[in-house]
């Protein structure tokens, strides 16, 4: 049906059906030291906006209001290079060291210690990753003394040296980044990969048993050895990690709207698949333990892609894949988080790639900030949607896409808080011309009121936010819809990303 044909939709919603609890750390993130992620991002002495400690107060404003659950660092291909210790004690005893990742120079202002504090005052928590490339698994179990053990042996007595006698208590662990890749300083095939990972992880274990691990998986689809890879590092590792990484990073470099406004499909397709390899290994072992899947990179990222954009010419802080994202990216980034919603079985962890700068939501120059398209769909998400996902009917009009056939105008998940008797409902209107009239049903529970209605919208899939038009993509309050017999209806404008908080009885 095309869209001149279409009438209405409707979307059904019964709190009864439940898919999951959704794990609070599917809204997480990602700083790397990478461009100006950490230095003149998170962290720039000289920008009048810093505090005392040399941290972007705008940007600790901005990011709490996203309320990242957890953020992961400090890398990325940074980390298979990455010394740790470089970063720890005095700064002015640091050494500054060339990144053969970024072919950029690292100063080591900011370290393991920093993050940390930095977390403390973004109130998330600190997700860090062990290097399996140059590092050895010694290494890796000296970090978690370092971080997790108390005074009394050689780490933890550093870290008090350092003015830090209580233990970081961190909890969540990466064993490596995307050692599937040639790329990667220290590439390992995965036999390699699992085994030094199985005994860098009992070391870890055997220095804090309360930790969770999270074990490194295919970089992409798109990779020779994707899903190989995964069987074989799993099975190796399965008793010792508690969650399994997966990366995807979206594009419309096809200039194809309508295709990729239908990715959905693809980062489903993929779940399932990884899912799938999940559910082999864990019979093939005989196991009652679980592994879930951790999308610890995801964002949409084509646009900044050329040599500059990825080599920083030996310079501290170059402008490294600055993306701009526009009203289709934040469309697409929407749907991500439906998708998430509608896999919270098996996902529980995902973070946003990345944070500040490099793909990231925000930008910054040294005394402003601009919250970028993409910035508005995850906040609201991670506002409103909270306690168990539910398992929502729709019935919508189709349109016609050259990637995935078939598709329907709508794209919905929604969440249930019992304890507050709170109901969200996120819906994507992928109509790049029509309003689309949609009645939501509710099956068991009356709606007592919808509380609000938010809408990122816009006529242009290319419009996007900047310095100068800070306003173009946001997310604005609409007037919510009266409820009448557990129904009530709305007009969703073309490309546009709607989020309905209700009230229920």
């Amino acid at each position: 049906m095309s869209t001149s044909q279409l009438s209405a939709a409707q979307i059904f919603l019964d709190t009864n059906r439940v898919i999951s609890p959704i794990s609070p750390l599917v809204f997480s993130g990602f700083a790397e030291h990478m461009g100006r992620s950490i230095y003149e991002g998170i962290y720039d002495p000289a920008s009048p906006r810093a505090d005392e400690r040399g941290l972007r107060k705008d940007v600790i404003a901005a990011l709490r209001e996203l309320n990242f659950r957890a953020i992961r660092y400090p890398g990325g291909n940074f980390l298979s290079g990455y010394r740790w210790l470089d970063g720890v004690g005095p700064r002015n005893q640091r050494p500054c060291r060339r990144d053969l990742a970024w072919q950029s120079i690292e100063t080591n202002q900011f370290g393991t210690n920093e993050f940390i504090e930095w977390c403390k005052t973004v109130q998330t928590e600190p997700m860090l990753a062990a290097n399996m490339g140059t590092g050895s698994i010694q290494e890796a179990a000296d970090l978690v003394e370092y971080c997790n053990a108390p005074i009394g042996t050689q780490y933890a007595n550093l870290r008090a040296s350092h003015g830090y006698p209580e233990p970081h208590a961190v909890k969540y662990w990466c064993l490596g980044n995307e050692m599937d890749g040639p790329w990667q300083i220290g590439h390992l095939d995965a036999p390699e990969y699992g085994k030094k990972a199985r005994e860098a992880a009992k070391m870890m274990r055997w220095q804090d048993p309360s930790i969770k691990l999270i074990l490194a998986g295919s970089s992409s689809m798109g990779m020779p050895t994707y899903p190989e890879w995964d069987r074989t590092v799993l099975e190796l590792c399965w008793d010792q990690v508690d969650y399994h990484s997966l990366h995807y990073y979206a594009n419309n470099r096809d200039n194809d709207t309508g295709s990729f406004l239908a990715l959905a499909a693809e980062f489903e397709m993929y779940l399932d698949s990884v899912s799938g390899v999940l559910r082999y290994v864990k019979a093939k072992h005989r196991s009652k333990h679980d592994v879930y899947l951790s999308w610890d990179e995801w964002n949409v990222w084509y646009k900044a892609t050329g040599s500059s954009d990825m080599q920083g010419g030996w310079i501290e802080a170059p402008h490294l894949i600055e993306e701009v994202y526009n009203l289709e990216d934040a469309l697409v980034v929407a749907q991500w988080m439906n998708v998430f919603l509608r896999k919270s079985d098996i996902l529980k962890i995902a973070c946003l790639a990345q944070i500040v700068n490099v793909i990231a939501p925000i930008l910054t120059t040294r005394d402003a900030l601009l919250k970028q398209s993409i910035y508005y769909p995850f906040m609201l998400f991670s506002k409103l949607a909270s306690g168990v996902a539910l398992d929502v009917a729709v019935k919508a009009p189709l349109y016609s896409t050259a990637k995935f056939g078939d598709m329907p105008l709508l794209d919905v998940s929604s969440s249930y808080d019992e304890a507050n008797q709170a109901n969200a409902v996120f819906i994507v209107n992928r109509s790049q011309t029509d309003s689309l009239s949609v009645e939501l049903c509710w099956q068991d529970h009356a709606p007592q009121n919808i509380k609000a209605v938010y809408q990122v919208a816009g006529t242009d899939p290319k419009d996007a936010n900047s310095f100068d038009n800070p306003n173009r993509i946001v997310a604005v309050k609409v007037d919510a819809p009266a409820v009448k017999n557990q129904r009530t209806t709305l007009t969703l404008p073309p490309l546009s990303f709607t989020a309905i908080e209700a009230q229920l009885v």
